[in-house]
């Protein structure tokens, strides 16, 4: 809002910010480092490929940082986010997640497709790669009661200690609301590491097949995702120790937690459709 103009209205008038036109640059930036790091594009007769890779990550990350500061202090120090806004705030929360939703509902799309159609007359392309059924010939899947199930269980608790962190903020306990939150950021990251110890010891890699890019596709996407509620619920603790969520004035708590729970749900259906079902003989073993 512009200064020396008195407010007498609910509504947030955004002053102009640098960071969507910063964050579009540095977004474009790192794409064109993607695509020179993986074709090996020389530039000059120099593969400058991960240089510009990591200029445009720097950038995002910069971005965020910045970007989330300026909004931490609208809400906290400026007043803006009024009740109005906030509702305004909760539509577009829930917007961004529904668009999430959507990217999953493609990963699950390609899985099944080609999972339930293994033998398709008209795809012989599809029969020469996977023999016709699926898992496809020479694919040792992962046993999903093993890691897998132990993953699931992982999230699981976090879900709960999310949500104890929530009532606890309610109750304005701010020792029961910095303990679940510590609780929740180390089930996040532990779950990431069993991710990756999964990876480095998979019988099949990403490319050659269908069935590696389908399942790295589904599960690596969710796995950003799980990295990137990490650092959400990590700024979240970090702002409980300044004192800057109240019981009735919360949003980026509450949205961490709507997106963990997003995370935790998503799981379960990559769980319950990739590991188990799509296990093959590994499912009914046990």
């Amino acid at each position: 809002m512009a200064s020396g103009m008195t407010k007498n209205h609910d509504y947030h008038l955004v002053d102009p910010s640098p960071w969507p036109f910063i964050g579009a640059l540095a977004a474009f930036i790192m794409a064109v480092g993607m695509v020179l790091t993986m074709k090996a594009v020389p530039i000059a007769g120099m593969k400058i490929g991960p240089l510009v890779l990591g200029i445009g990550i720097i950038g995002v990350l910069y971005t965020m940082f910045a970007w989330w500061v300026d909004v931490t202090r609208e809400a906290e120090h400026q007043g803006h986010h009024t009740r109005v806004v906030q509702i305004h705030h909760r539509y577009g929360m829930i917007m961004f997640i529904a668009s999430e939703v959507m990217f999953f509902v493609a990963w699950f799309w390609a899985y099944f497709d080609v999972a339930l159609f293994a033998n398709e007359a008209i795809q012989y392309q599809r029969q020469e790669f996977t023999g016709g059924v699926w898992p496809p010939k020479g694919i040792e899947t992962f046993d999903p009661w093993h890691l897998p199930l132990l993953n699931t269980l992982i999230l699981l608790t976090s879900g709960t200690t999310v949500t104890w962190a929530h009532h606890a903020l309610l109750h304005d306990d701010r020792k029961g609301l910095k303990q679940a939150l510590w609780l929740t950021v180390i089930l996040g990251v532990l779950f990431t590491i069993c991710q990756v110890y999964e990876y480095s010891h998979a019988a099949f890699s990403f490319s050659g097949h269908v069935y590696g890019s389908t399942f790295y596709m589904a599960t690596g996407f969710h796995g950003a995702h799980v990295v990137i509620g990490t650092i959400f619920l990590a700024v979240c603790l970090y702002r409980a120790y300044l004192n800057h969520f109240t019981p009735k004035q919360h949003l980026g708590f509450e949205f961490a937690a709507w997106y963990w729970h997003f995370v935790d749900v998503v799981w379960l259906f990559l769980f319950a459709a990739i590991y188990w079902w799509g296990a093959g003989a590994h499912a009914g073993a046990h």
